[in-house]
């Protein structure tokens, strides 16, 4: 199935993806994807920002990327067309654990089982698999999402290519499930220290979330740090707005771009007006 298939004139037909319809599947996959991550954190070498922990969209869901585990390089996919797990590496070698809805626990140990037969035995904390209730996983709604992910990774990957100076990948963080991607000015924050890249890199964030406690509905988003005088002041596209619960920077919401006669070009306007804005205050 493709990403978005195209509607008249060869516009994109983005699927609806309303967080009440599907919220508990969605936290179902974001309990997987959390699970995937534990695997960056035990094997893929330590990069600045936490960017070894992340998962990257692939043709059909999310990878882990090729780690070094050994003589050998592992990669995870949760593969979200196929509903499982696909277990790959460098010698050949494929297991696969299926994805429908059986608890965390079941499938942390599926997994750890299908990567014990090959030799690999990844140690991490699990608390955050105990719990052995099945989970509710629906396949239509899981499969819409995919789609308007993949979508937005590309225009991300758009804009990305659209910008100087050094950016950050276009990543899914698991934790907070959220696809984003950083802009730095190339300036160091004032009074931080040069050596803590958490506090000392002034940036902006851009990103997609399914929803959340700030706004519970799919929507993007887009924060500076530290945020720059005026920013807040300044206008916005049709249908974006600033918001200051939860956190503090301009947003979309998804259903606003998915409306919009041209989808890609809201969606990429939105971000280049508060990077322009942004970028300017940050000298």
């Amino acid at each position: 199935m493709n990403p978005a298939r195209s509607g008249a004139a060869g516009q994109v037909v983005l699927p609806g993806i309303p967080l009440s319809a599907w919220h508990g599947s969605r936290d179902t996959i974001h309990r997987y994807a959390r699970l995937a991550g534990s695997l960056c954190l035990v094997f893929m070498p330590k990069q600045k920002h936490w960017w070894h922990i992340t998962l990257h969209a692939a043709a059909t869901g999310l990878t882990t990327t090729p780690m070094p585990v050994g003589d050998r390089t592992l990669e995870v996919l949760l593969d979200l067309t196929r509903h499982r797990f696909r277990i790959s590496t460098s010698a050949g070698e494929r297991k696969a654990v299926s994805l429908q809805g059986q608890s965390a626990a079941s499938a942390h140990r599926d997994l750890l089982e299908r990567l014990a037969q090959l030799g690999i035995y990844p140690q991490f904390d699990d608390s955050p698999f105990s719990d052995d209730c099945a989970m509710p996983y629906d396949v239509g709604a899981v499969m819409r999402y995919w789609r308007a992910l993949a979508w937005i990774d590309g225009v991300f990957k758009q804009f990305k290519g659209e910008l100087r100076k050094e950016t950050g990948p276009v990543q899914v963080f698991p934790h907070h499930f959220d696809l984003s991607m950083n802009w730095f000015s190339g300036r160091q924050v004032p009074g931080t220290d040069p050596s803590d890249e958490e506090s000392a890199d002034e940036q902006m964030n851009f990103g997609f979330l399914s929803g959340d406690d700030a706004i519970p509905d799919a929507y993007f988003y887009i924060t500076a740090y530290p945020q720059p005088t005026g920013l807040t002041e300044i206008a916005l596209p049709e249908g974006a707005f600033w918001n200051a619960e939860g956190f503090t920077g301009a947003a979309m919401m998804y259903d606003t771009v998915r409306d919009a006669r041209d989808p890609r070009a809201t969606l990429l306007n939105f971000l280049h007006t508060v990077h322009r804005a942004g970028s300017a205050r940050m000298k």
